[in-house]
């Protein structure tokens, strides 16, 4: 069940899952590009019970059943939401510690979250598909999922977890797509200053992204940088191979949180 908070003036979809107490750290999820609260599906509830943590996940402006957002969204609209709306949702939920979650776009902001603003509560990064560079790789598959938008059922089928499917898929699109893009998405200086473990998680089959994003984390961090590759996987690998993302992300959580001591309060 969704609940909404209103940040600036803009209500936001989110939820909370797992039965830890209240004090127990926080998973907080960042989707993707086209995502929302429920196409996160079984992952953020599997995710608490096998991490003893609680999870939060909410729809960005202009996803799910949150407020929508003016279009175009100005390029820099990732580093925007972790400069002006993370700080915010992050203390407006009482978070004292835990780690960033995000897929895709989401990894994207958690790593320019934690490269750019000095947080000391968050103790990791779990970055499922991040994107610290734009490649013509994932350009090329998102010039064909836009073609299909406008001749599939896809537009039908974001509608199901979206209430105005164009704001969502228009302004995720149109951003990827202009040609000033890539100069606003580059990572690198961010990537320097992050401070904290990270686990990069690929999908073996992965359209949207090369192994060349997490090579460049692996050169450009000072911290430790983990990365597994899910056999079978495509872009999506917590919903298209579920068990064994769970597996490698739940043992990452657990490790720096319960065996390295993170979760303890300050």
């Amino acid at each position: 069940m969704t609940d909404f908070i209103e940040i600036d003036g803009v209500k936001l979809e989110y939820a909370w899952f797992g039965d830890a107490p209240k004090d127990a750290p926080i998973l907080f999820m960042l989707h993707e590009g086209l995502g929302s609260v429920s196409i996160w599906r079984d992952y953020p509830a599997a995710l608490a019970k096998a991490t003893n943590t609680r999870v939060f996940a909410y729809s960005r402006a202009g996803y799910g059943k949150s407020d929508p957002v003016q279009l175009p969204r100005p390029l820099d609209f990732m580093q925007r939401e972790a400069r002006n709306v993370l700080p915010k949702l992050l203390d407006k939920i009482g978070f004292k510690r835990g780690i960033l979650v995000g897929h895709s776009d989401g990894g994207t902001i958690a790593a320019a979250y934690a490269g750019s603003v000095q947080d000391h509560r968050v103790r990791g990064l779990v970055l499922i598909e991040p994107h610290f560079f734009v490649e013509e790789f994932n350009l090329k598959s998102i010039r064909k999922i836009t073609a299909d938008y406008k001749t599939s059922d896809l537009r039908e089928k974001l509608g199901r977890h979206h209430s105005d499917p164009d704001n969502a898929f228009l302004g995720w699109s149109g951003a990827w797509l202009d040609p000033d893009f890539n100069r606003v998405l580059d990572l690198r200086e961010e990537l320097i200053h992050i401070r904290v473990p990270i686990l990069i998680v690929k999908g073996e089959n992965d359209p949207y992204a090369t192994l060349e994003q997490v090579r460049l984390a692996e050169r450009e961090c000072y911290c430790p940088v983990d990365h597994v590759v899910i056999a079978g996987a495509a872009h999506a690998p917590h919903r298209e191979k579920p068990e064994a993302t769970l597996a490698a992300t739940s043992e990452f959580i657990n490790r720096l949180l319960w065996d390295h001591g993170e979760a303890k309060a300050a």
